[in-house]
């Protein structure tokens, strides 16, 4: 019974050792992790799958997130469109006209429908794109696809198609062109620029407008004041997360929609229901035909009618795609299109009430529920943004392209909610900055759409090319969604660069500044990797460690940080050059932002033994998506040395399969070659590279742990002994604790580089650095576990 049990799993692992075979040649020339990245689970990890219980229960808490923006728009649309007078009657259904077929473009058509399937593993927003396009082309400017990379089930990549041709041909030529990788991050910088952008002016311009109703009693300056500690208490409920902050809102954007829906109705029968010839677009041309060079400028106020669109795929990670369709189709855009008609129907019969005509359409006695309703649907509008600019923000620093900042998981329940501290305390004050100096709600739209517009083409251009290198759509597919919204949204963003001197300036100059500050920061994150895969260490520097007398073992497990994936990172020689002790356990970790939204646990670790094996030194590769939360340090030491333990006993088990085909097979030479390959298996070769170390000595050691108390021994360890036994050394050395191993490592310009890069690397960069949060705050290290030793980097 025994042997007929145990015959099943041979033929398995039989199956599985002669699969490695054909990569194991590959493996003896690389510094890959490719083995191990293929014994994890390859189970698919996809967020957007999901019941339609919880699909509904998010397009419910949708409705409260992400449409306040363009929800409370019909606040003031056509006042910013007329803002002179109405000099015609059909030019009231001219712009209706617009803002009918403008909803049903991009909103509807581009986003809902196109757009957010071209999202990131169920996110959304410029670097979710961005990352999207990473994966399927090496146009990365850090290296980014690893062998064991593409091993992650989040990683894999479609099987080619008929259209592979095509798509191939522009792969390569954006592969070897320097200027597209560099335009390409660009675009997804300045995108999310534009976004950051949006959720600063949002908040004031929704609250503002809203409490503008009551600016005939009060007076503008009491408006201003109001909105300003309105603004305070929205920023401050921030923390509480997505998901609590969700269910609160969404009933009063329910009611709020109800609203403007009921009203639109009333006033559209009311009034004039002749208004519905809007849904001619012959109006469009007649109205452009009327009014010539001033059409053309008001579109910048027609425009305004669709602002929060990009919520809808910027808040994406924190719903799904089918949750933003449903609520979008079935609740935003009957209610909004309801409203503008409503509108149009009453400027008809009152044209001279153009100024103010949301709230002078109101019938009399629900003015004042309608009031409390819109203040706090436009409070709730600010949220779309906010929550938008905090998953950008968070994929952004993951990609190494934003200062470390906190980033807080505010769900259990649903992926990509969270919260960054500074970040929203830092758009508390710039709002409140823009209300206190623009005043009215007319000033700000003047910046509003530019930010807006600007996010909405760039985002054109991401997806157009998602369509043709990575879909694999047809050519003239292609061509057409990226004229018709491409000169859609260059035409309006032509007529609000117009309004550049009225206050347009202002998105723009936020634009500029933020893309500054991410450029360089992964230009400085970008060099220094390449600093360190250049003079990471060398194979042969191991060996001679082993004869040096004064470099001690000491009990314990030494986790070494390091960005570098491929190999031992420069910094380990600066260590023992000043503190010349290593743990008996070294493990040199690398936490490596995957373009991926997340890797699942099971995919997490990645182990290798560095020769000599009797060192008990391991290379280790911990992979994490952007949306991942890197977990605090008790929780991560445990998931580390559990996956330790299992990596060493999955090695005794290769090794016994091995063994166990020498002895079946009698071929010697046979034997002799597959027990070479498994020994390099067992020990996980290294072939780093023997290139020469340059280090530059710098700077005392900063220590948080003390070693004194702890016995040393010479750096020869105990022999390597069965599985069992060094199971059992791991669980002794763990008993002595864990130190964390930091570089605290200054980057600074080559002495002979250009006076541009000594201003960005000495100055702005190390500004940014000094003023944001280090590693070990992120983290959360605890200071007597933490060694640091300095070191320079001349980039």
């Amino acid at each position: 019974m025994s042997g007929e049990a145990d015959k099943p799993t041979s033929i398995v692992e039989e199956k599985k050792l002669k699969d490695r075979k054909i990569s194991w040649a590959k493996l003896r020339r690389v510094d890959s992790l490719n083995l191990e990245a293929g014994r994890v689970s390859m189970t698919a990890h996809n967020p957007s799958k999901m019941g339609w219980r919880t699909t509904l229960s998010l397009a419910f808490q949708s409705i409260g997130i992400v449409y306040g923006d363009i929800g409370t728009s019909p606040l003031y649309v056509y006042a910013s469109t007329f803002s002179n007078k109405i000099n015609h009657k059909d030019d009231v259904i001219g712009v209706l006209s617009l803002i009918i077929y403008t909803i049903l473009l991009i909103p509807m058509l581009k986003y809902v429908f196109v757009v957010l399937w071209a999202n990131d593993n169920g996110n959304g927003g410029a670097f979710a794109l961005y990352s999207l396009i990473c994966r399927h082309m090496k146009v990365s400017l850090i290296p980014n696809q690893q062998p064991e990379d593409r091993e992650l089930s989040n990683y894999k990549l479609e099987t080619p198609s008929s259209q592979l041709k095509r798509a191939q041909k522009l792969k390569q030529m954006l592969e070897q062109s320097h200027f597209a990788k560099i335009l390409l991050v660009l675009l997804a910088i300045m995108g999310t620029s534009m976004v950051i952008g949006d959720g600063i002016l949002t908040p004031s311009i929704s609250v503002l407008s809203a409490v503008s109703g009551i600016s005939s009693s009060l007076g503008q300056d009491a408006v201003v004041g109001i909105t300003i500690a309105i603004l305070i208490v929205l920023f401050s409920v921030q923390r509480f997360g997505t998901d609590k902050v969700g269910f609160t809102f969404a009933p009063i954007i329910l009611v709020w929609f109800s609203f403007i829906g009921g009203i639109g109705l009333y006033n559209l029968f009311k009034h004039d229901i002749r208004v519905l010839r809007a849904f001619n677009p012959k109006y469009i041309y007649d109205y452009f035909k009327r009014n010539g060079k001033q059409g053309w400028i008001s579109l910048g106020g027609v425009f305004l009618c669709i602002t929060g669109s990009e919520a809808m795929f910027a808040d994406l990670g924190h719903f799904n795609v089918r949750a933003i369709q449903i609520s979008f189709s079935c609740v935003t855009c009957p209610a909004i299109l309801a409203a503008y008609c409503g509108q149009a129907a009453f400027l008809q019969k009152f044209p001279e009430k153009v100024a103010n005509t949301f709230y002078d359409s109101i019938p009399d006695p629900i003015y004042w529920p309608t009031f409390v309703v819109a203040v706090g649907a436009a409070i709730i509008a600010s949220q779309a943004m906010i929550s938008g600019a905090f998953s950008i923000i968070s994929q952004a620093l993951s990609l190494g392209c934003f200062p470390r900042v906190k980033v807080v998981h505010t769900s259990t329940k649903h992926e990509g909610q969270v919260y960054i501290p500074e970040i929203n305390y830092m758009f508390m004050l710039a709002c409140i900055v823009v209300c206190a100096a623009f005043k009215t709600t007319e000033k700000i739209s003047h910046a509003y759409g530019i930010a807006v517009v600007g996010d909405m083409t760039i985002t054109t251009t991401l997806v157009s090319l998602i369509m043709l290198v990575i879909w694999k759509k047809s050519l003239w597919r292609v061509a057409v969604f990226f004229l018709v919204f491409g000169s859609t949204e260059v035409l309006y963003l032509s007529a609000q660069l117009t309004k550049f001197t009225g206050g347009g300036y202002l998105p723009i100059v936020l634009a500029m500044f933020l893309t500054a500050i991410m450029g360089i920061w992964h230009y400085v994150h970008k060099e220094r990797y390449m600093f360190e895969l250049q003079n990471k260490v060398s194979s042969e520097y191991l060996s001679e460690l082993g004869n040096n007398p004064d470099v001690r073992r000491v009990p314990g497990i030494g986790l070494l940080y390091s960005e570098l994936v491929q190999g031992i990172p420069p910094i380990f020689p600066h260590f023992i050059a000043s503190v010349p002790s290593i743990h008996s356990v070294l493990v040199f970790v690398s936490i490596k932002a995957i373009p991926v939204s997340r890797v699942a646990l099971e995919e997490r670790f990645l182990f290798r033994q560095v020769d000599p094996r009797e060192y008990r030194i391991f290379r280790c590769v911990v992979r994490h998506g952007y949306n991942d939360l890197l977990e605090d340090p008790a929780e991560f030491e445990t998931q580390l040395i559990q996956n330790l333990k299992a990596f060493i006993q999955q090695e005794g088990l290769i090794m016994l399969d091995v063994e166990t085909e020498q002895a079946n097979v009698g071929n010697e030479t046979t034997t002799t070659t597959t027990h070479e390959m498994a020994r390099d298996q067992g020990k996980g070769r290294s072939t780093t590279s023997s290139s020469s170390t340059k280090i530059i000595p710098n700077q005392a050691v900063s220590r948080g742990a003390s070693s004194d108390s702890i016995r040393s021994t010479t750096l020869s360890a105990p022999p390597i002994q069965g599985v069992e036994e060094e199971v059992k050394f791991i669980d002794k050395a763990l008993e002595k604790g864990v130190v964390y191993m930091l570089a605290e490592a200054e980057v600074v310009a080559h002495p002979n580089s250009s006076i541009l890069n000594k201003i960005v690397v000495n100055y702005a960069y190390s500004f940014l650095r000094k003023n944001f949060r280090q590693g070990q705050d992120l983290m959360a290290i605890s200071r007597n576990r933490l060694l640091k030793v300095g070191m320079t980097y001349q980039i």
